[in-house]
């Protein structure tokens, strides 16, 4: 069974970008949601990310993992294929 990943982005985010490349990079499939200037879909986010409201926010199996750097960082500590897989 492969992981539900989830990422709520913005278009012109450069973290969004980078987060994205990474998963593609590891051949993850993912649902995103583009909340550009979508203040109710912003709000939805926010009260699953615990209250952050930056992006992107990322999900895997409904588990709130953070945002680019959380990400790169469970890449770096060999952690993130588990969770995809």
């Amino acid at each position: 069974m492969t992981a539900k990943v989830e990422v709520y982005t913005w278009a012109s985010c450069p973290f969004c970008i980078r987060a994205k490349a990474l998963l593609a990079q590891k051949h993850a499939d993912f649902i995103e949601y583009s909340i550009d200037g979508d203040e109710a879909a912003r709000a939805k986010m926010a009260q699953r990310a615990n209250g952050r409201r930056s992006v992107p926010q990322i999900f895997i199996n409904d588990e709130h993992i953070g945002g680019c750097d959380d990400i790169y960082s469970l890449n770096a500590q060999g952690k993130l294929d588990a969770l995809l897989s």
